[in-house]
Parts: C-alpha cells; sequence; structure tokens
C-alpha cells in the first residue's frame, strides 16, 4: 500500500488571490473551486515568526486530471517578494503540470497566457515552460495517467522541481518517507530548456516518478506523481525562504494526498523525518476539512500532507461528502468525483 496517492495541491504565495485564480483558470483551466476560506493560521505559527496572522485560501482543481492550486494570501499583513529564482536554489523552483499532448497545451498556453509568451517551442512529447506575472515558473510535461479521455487535454498539476543541495540525500527523503521511488533519469551536464542564462552551468538533475496505487478516494482524478531534483554544481545556492514567511510569495509548499496520515507519520519518524505541524484532527476549512500536516525535505522546503475528512460536492445545495464515514482505501466511484465539477467558475 502506498503512503501517498497522488500531488493534492501546491501553495502558491500572492498578494491578489482572485487575480491569481482568474490567470490559472484562463491558463491552464483550473476553475473547480473547492473552498474559499478566510481565517487565522495559528499551526503555522513555527513558520510566521511566531505570530498568528489571517490569511484567504482558495482551492480550486482542473477536473481533466492532477492536482489542484492552494492561492494563499496573506490578508493580516503585506507579504514579502520573492527573489529571482536560479536553477538549483533551495526549494520549489517551478511546478509541473500535465497534459497528453504537448502542442495542444502550447497553442492553448500561448493564446491564454496574458503574462508573458511560453518560453520554448516543445519538439514532439517535450516540455515548455511559461510565467505568471509574479515570475514563477510552470513547466508543462507530458503525463498518461487521466480522470478524463479525451484526444487532447490539459490537465493541472503533477508533481514540481526542488533545488536541492544534495541529491542523493534528497532522493533518500523522497524514497524513504513518502515512496516516491521510481528513477526515470539521473543526468549530469549542461541542459539547454533552462533557458540561454544557464547553457554553460553545470546541473545534476533527478526525476522521480509514481505511478499511483489509486488505494484513496481521489487517487484517478490525481493521477501520477513527478518530483525533479536539480542541485547546482557552479554556485552556491540561496535558500528562497530563507528570512521569509510561509504564505509569502512564490511556491509556499507541495502537497500530497495521504490515505492514512498516522501510517505515514510513523514511516516518516522511522526514517527521522519529524513532522513539524500537525493538526491531529480535523482542521476546519470552512467548506471542507481534514488533517493536515507538514514535513521539511533536507534542505527545508515544505512538503505538506492531506488527509482529507469532507469535501463539498455542490455547495449551492449544501452537498458534502464525509470520507471519515465512508473511508479513506478505495476510490470514490467516478460520477461521485464528477459532481465535484458543479463547482467550477465561468468567466
Amino acid at each position: 500500500m502506498g503512503f501517498i496517492s497522488g500531488v493534492q495541491q501546491v501553495g502558491i504565495g500572492c498578494e491578489n488571490s482572485p487575480e491569481t485564480f482568474k490567470w490559472l483558470r484562463k491558463t491552464f483551466g483550473i476553475n473547480v473551486q473547492i473552498f474559499d476560506d478566510e481565517a487565522k493560521a495559528p499551526l503555522m505559527t513555527p513558520y510566521t515568526g511566531g505570530e498568528v496572522h489571517s490569511r484567504r485560501a482558495i482551492l480550486a482543481m482542473n477536473m481533466n486530471g492532477g492536482g489542484g492550486a492552494e492561492i494563499w494570501q496573506f490578508t493580516s499583513r503585506k507579504a514579502s517578494a520573492s527573489p529571482i529564482v536560479q536553477w538549483g536554489d533551495l526549494g520549489i523552483n517551478a511546478v509541473k503540470l500535465k497534459s497528453n499532448s504537448i502542442a495542444y497545451s502550447h497553442n492553448l498556453v500561448k493564446k491564454n497566457n496574458a503574462c508573458s509568451e511560453p518560453q520554448n517551442d516543445p519538439k514532439g512529447d517535450g516540455c515548455f515552460w511559461v510565467k505568471d506575472a509574479a515570475g514563477n515558473n510552470y513547466q508543462i510535461v507530458k503525463d498518461s495517467s487521466w480522470f478524463k479521455n479525451e484526444v487532447e487535454m490539459q490537465g493541472g498539476f503533477c508533481g514540481a522541481m526542488i533545488g536541492v543541495s544534495n541529491i542523493d540525500i534528497s532522493i533518500a527523503f523522497y524514497q524513504n518517507g513518502l515512496g516516491i521511488n521510481n528513477i526515470i533519469y539521473d543526468v549530469t551536464g549542461k541542459f539547454n530548456d533552462l533557458g540561454e542564462a544557464y547553457k554553460d552551468q553545470n546541473f545534476r538533475r533527478v526525476l522521480l516518478g509514481y505511478t499511483n496505487p489509486q488505494i484513496a478516494p481521489f487517487s484517478k482524478l490525481l493521477g501520477d506523481i513527478q518530483i525533479e531534483l536539480i542541485q547546482t554544481l557552479d554556485r552556491k545556492p540561496i535558500k528562497l525562504f530563507e528570512n521569509r514567511f510561509w504564505g509569502d510569495l512564490g511556491f509556499i509548499h507541495l502537497c500530497f494526498d495521504v490515505p492514512n496520515m498516522e501510517r505515514l507519520k510513523l514511516n516518516l519518524n522511522k526514517f527521522k523525518y519529524p513532522l513539524t505541524v500537525d493538526s491531529g484532527v480535523t482542521f476546519d476549512m470552512g467548506e471542507s476539512g481534514g488533517r493536515f500536516a507538514y514535513v521539511e525535505d533536507p534542505d527545508g522546503t515544505l512538503i505538506e500532507m492531506v488527509e482529507t475528512h469532507k469535501v463539498p460536492i455542490f455547495k449551492k445545495f449544501g452537498w458534502y461528502l464525509n470520507l471519515k464515514k465512508r473511508g479513506q482505501h478505495k476510490p470514490l466511484p467516478d460520477f461521485l468525483v464528477s459532481l465535484l465539477g458543479l463547482n467550477r467558475i465561468k468567466d
């Protein structure tokens, strides 16, 4: 049995959550709103300077398949800006979105993205990059695990590119701690896809893959995982959230869906990766709820884990699904998951 069941969401710290949500809807079709919640974040004080801060959080999905976006905005303070991310800096350098047709996605993003042109024109089943208005990097990659079955689809998030200081140590964390254990490639050298400014720099890159075991309620919707670790070999990287708060601008965490938090916690403890935050019981997010926890990778990048207990099926009529009563260890019927699409935001 796997410890995780897909990328549930990536956290995006922003200054204007409605505008960020609008851009994600337009550019990537992340248009199904699971919740929109305003509250304080008392459990996150280890990462917010020891003070309780308030925030607005919007969770949205793409019903073709893949994880969602948690669009996160401080409401009690002005968020600090992100440093300019250089490949290999410690933290989340980019997030990965899935596509079953790279050419289709490239044309779609080029047509709908108002912030920047896609950074490279993909060949065959390659990948391409695009930035949002805040300068965050998004990579569209080929993937074959889908909830829907259409010829050409753009989907949600399937992973991230994470800068690390020692790839071998980081591989152990993802393999032993989380069970992401398939090494798709391990390459060292210079790379054309990172942009002209990096063409003469050396990196080591490892892509870890995870085939979703489909043991949890939303496994089929979330799909497979791609985690790419990148280590710069020619300079000393900076830590992207050094002297900044969780929730400041940039990618604030990568979140995995978890069918059994207690089991995962025991496994992480076994390998000396203790949880730094743990809600312990169901944490109310207004329209949804669950147990959430955080662990740090070897360089301090925040990994969130969520065991979902409550999710809105059709908020207009007050329809909610209680997963604590149903159980976490089998996929929901497709028709029931499809009902989430009733919460789609139409522009």
